[in-house]
């Protein structure tokens, strides 16, 4: 028998599953990288919960176990720690250029080159004059030709032309760190061809000296930094690093699209040498580096021990941020220092576990390189991405569209208000005077109430352009951090 009409017809519910709301970014999680050979192409890293895993992984006696080992030791215990592998990748010797300006088309002109029977071109070539005379243009058919008859003449360089950036190029047939060329010198015979070229004086060329032979860790930080953004800290396990690696890593993670921030550890003396400016420390202060933290301790990788203990805030919780002031490294003897020797430390922005007269051991002072506190650029990095995912998944998990009104925008003003709300609830952010500039209804002097203070520009002042692109009008937000006390003074008076 037929089943009958299907009730459909009359009676039609239609059950939709909301999405799932984008998680955000895990900024309690370390990524070491080592040399050893454990992990290899395609694997890229590996996540790891405990110390255990990691011996069993790599043995205790490697690199990347060591910096596990002060991570996990530290109390409270952190949980995430991810570990790959860093390979050099040699950058072979180049040689020195000798640029040339964009020739215009008057420039490029094939008669005025032809003019000339008897060029001169007088060059400093790897630190040696060379002057190159006699040379017959008359019969040059293109720029490339004209390259080739006075590369003819050059000894120690070659001369060429491109075509694409209609520029020419004096390359020394020399690399390395002495490879060099300069700009042109004047003649005083025949037809001077460093104006025709465009590679004298006036027409400003670039000079561009040889680089020695070198190997970089960056492709494989770079690689890391492409495959995940689940891990936020990162050390690089490897006895290997020179200064130089480590300002070129403190560079590009300064640079990346994702919030990172750099451990690096140094036992240098010269750190403790107050007249000293090529330490690391001293060059990583120069270079401004506000993601990179640097701590002097002679026990390797002490600043994976750092992280340990700042990536165990829940920034979910009510008043879980914290200072690195203070703290404890488990398993790093402390270090024992002149008072000058600490001042220098910290004139550097150095960072250093150390013993104090009262039988007690506290890191200090717990910034980067350029002179902010960790916590408050770890808890910034939070914020930011706790409001950018929270307005986005207002905007993803949304059944109906919001609309292009003052109630759509004031949906996206309570959204960014809530996430600032735990900024204030996790001891991030707290009441205070606002000091910055004058923002909606907020000016300096303004005390905020809340701790922050959320803005939209009236759609009324919207450019039609933006609104025809669907943009909401710009959100501007005042925020007061908490801070931290790290000093503290007392005046006792005594009568009698």
């Amino acid at each position: 028998m037929p089943n009958g009409l299907s009730v459909s017809r009359v009676v039609n519910v239609q059950v939709t599953l909301a999405v799932r709301a984008a998680p955000g970014r895990n900024f309690g999680a370390l990524l070491v990288l080592g040399s050893s050979n454990v992990i290899s192409a395609p694997e890229v890293m590996r996540l790891y919960q405990d110390i255990e895993s990691v011996a069993n992984d790599f043995g205790t006696h490697a690199e990347e176990y060591k910096a596990a080992n002060l991570y996990f030791q530290q109390t409270p215990q952190p949980r995430d720690l991810y570990i790959g592998r860093v390979t050099r990748v040699v950058v072979p010797a180049s040689a020195g250029t000798l640029t040339g300006a964009v020739l215009t088309p008057a420039e490029q002109t094939l008669a005025q080159f032809n003019e000339v029977s008897s060029g001169t071109l007088k060059l400093s070539i790897d630190g040696t004059t060379e002057t190159v005379a006699a040379i017959n243009l008359s019969t040059a058919s293109s720029l490339a030709d004209i390259a080739s008859a006075v590369t003819a003449k050059l000894t120690g360089a070659k001369l060429s032309y491109s075509e694409e950036s209609n520029q020419f190029v004096v390359t020394s047939n020399s690399t390395g760190a002495s490879s060099a060329i300069g700009i042109p010198l004047a003649v005083s015979i025949g037809t001077d061809l460093a104006p025709l070229l465009g590679i004298d004086a006036a027409h400003q060329p670039n000079v561009e000296p040889g680089q020695a032979a070198s190997s970089s860790v960056l492709p494989s930080v770079n690689h890391a930094l492409n495959y995940s953004a689940d891990w936020y800290g990162l050390v690089i396990a490897d006895p290997a690093m020179t200064d130089q690696d480590h300002l070129d890593v403190a560079a590009l993670l300064g640079a990346a699209s994702d919030a990172r921030v750099y451990g690096v550890t140094t036992s240098a003396a010269t750190v403790l040498d107050a007249d000293s400016t090529n330490d690391i420390a001293s060059k990583l202060k120069a270079g401004g580096f506000s993601r990179t933290f640097v701590q002097f301790s002679q026990v390797p990788y002490a600043a994976a021990s750092a992280f340990g203990r700042a990536f165990t805030v829940n920034f979910l919780g009510n008043n879980t941020t914290i200072t690195l002031k203070f703290k404890q490294e488990p398993g790093i003897v402390a270090e024992t220092l002149t008072a000058q020797q600490a001042d220098t430390l910290k004139a550097k922005n150095c960072n250093v576990f150390v013993r104090y007269a009262n039988d007690t051991a506290i890191i200090q002072e717990g910034v980067m390189s350029n002179g902010d506190f960790f916590d408050e650029r770890h808890g910034l990095d939070w914020l930011q991405n706790y409001v950018q995912n929270n307005l986005w998944n207002l905007l993803y998990t949304s059944g109906s569209k919001i609309p292009q009104t003052e109630a759509g925008v004031t949906r996206l003003v309570t959204n960014v208000e809530q996430s600032l709300s735990q900024a204030v609830n996790n001891g991030l952010l707290a009441p205070g005077i606002w000091n910055g500039g004058d923002i909606g209804e907020i000016a300096a002097g303004d005390t905020l109430t809340k701790g922050y203070y959320v803005y939209a520009n009236p759609l009324s002042a919207q450019a039609q352009a933006d609104r025809e692109a669907r943009k909401a009008p710009v959100i501007q937000v005042a925020a007061k951090l908490a801070g931290a006390i790290h000093f503290a003074d007392v005046l006792i008076n005594v009568v009698r």
